[in-house]
């Protein structure tokens, strides 16, 4: 008769799973207070702020843990985001392709050109930024809309009303943190390959009306899991501390007080109504043609 075998060891406990990539793209731009907000211009676009308390933006749609212990990112998504400048570089974009791969530089960085060829707000070409729906706001049904062409628009203000239309789509992201939270965003800092663009850095200050600064990494997420990395090896002794020690704010854009006005007309007296007005009409072209796959 043999002895019983001992019981096997525990198992390790799990790790916890490490914060999102955006999380450390909120902290690498060097956003812990709720009243800076974190604007991501990259594929997907976003805004975020850091909180203590728990709140959902979008009800029964959870935060986001943070880069933080303890804290949550109120995320806004656009999920097309700032793919949308690829797309317009694949559909319209084959003479800034052709400059670019003759001088061996970037496409995009030509694009500014086409946005200071033409005035705030494209002369009344607005977009509304939803070419991929959301989960919630916008719905499944959504689409991509542009509307107010006229026989003076070219591609330039077409361009420029993709970033305007993101930029307002984002402060409508904002206004909805605001408004959860009851925490007013009084600072802007921008992060991602979109905000190399000084043509998207300024107009960005104008739509929102506040300061924007850039985050002085661009691919700031990278430099967010640092600082998760320095505070856990102990190396600073809180997470204030090692985001004062190793971020700073890049090149401040102020906003042009003549701009925001115009700005602000187009956001409160056009943009924030196209969703409802064109809501009917995108449930009915996706219950004719089947695409996004709106049920109907």
């Amino acid at each position: 008769m043999g002895f019983p075998l001992p019981p096997p060891p525990h198992p390790p406990l799990p790790l916890p799973p490490p914060p999102p990539d955006k999380a450390c793209e909120v902290i690498g731009a060097g956003c812990l207070e709720p009243h800076i907000a974190c604007l991501s211009y990259g594929t997907t676009a976003t805004i975020n702020t850091t909180n203590k308390k728990y709140i959902e933006v979008t009800p029964y749609i959870p935060p986001y843990a943070a880069a933080i212990p303890g804290s949550y990112s109120t995320e806004v998504q656009i999920f097309r985001g700032y793919w949308m400048v690829n797309w317009f570089k694949e559909q319209f974009g084959d003479r800034e392709r052709a400059a670019a791969a003759s001088d061996g530089g970037a496409p995009e960085a030509l694009f500014d050109r086409l946005v200071e060829a033409v005035p705030p707000g494209s002369m009344g070409l607005m977009l509304q930024p939803y070419w991929s729906p959301g989960i919630k706001v916008p719905g499944p049904e959504a689409k991509g809309a542009i509307i107010g062409f006229g026989d003076v628009h070219t591609r330039a203000h077409l361009y420029r009303a993709i970033l305007e239309g993101l930029a307002y789509a984002l402060r409508e992201g904002k206004e909805r943190i605001e408004k959860r939270s009851g925490i007013a965003i009084t600072e802007l800092r921008i992060a991602g390959g979109g905000s190399q663009s000084d043509a998207a850095m300024q107009l960005t200050a104008d739509i929102f009306g506040l300061p924007a600064a850039r985050a002085h990494v661009y691919e700031s997420s990278a430099l967010g899991a640092a600082i998760d990395a320095a505070v856990g090896l102990g190396l600073y002794p809180d997470f204030a501390a090692a985001v004062a020690g190793m971020t700073r704010p890049g090149r401040v854009f102020q906003p042009d007080p003549r701009h925001s006005k115009i700005y602000d007309q187009l956001y409160r007296r056009v943009y924030t109504k196209m969703y409802a007005r064109l809501q009917p009409l995108y449930r009915d072209i996706a219950d004719i043609t089947g695409y996004p796959g709106y049920p109907g």
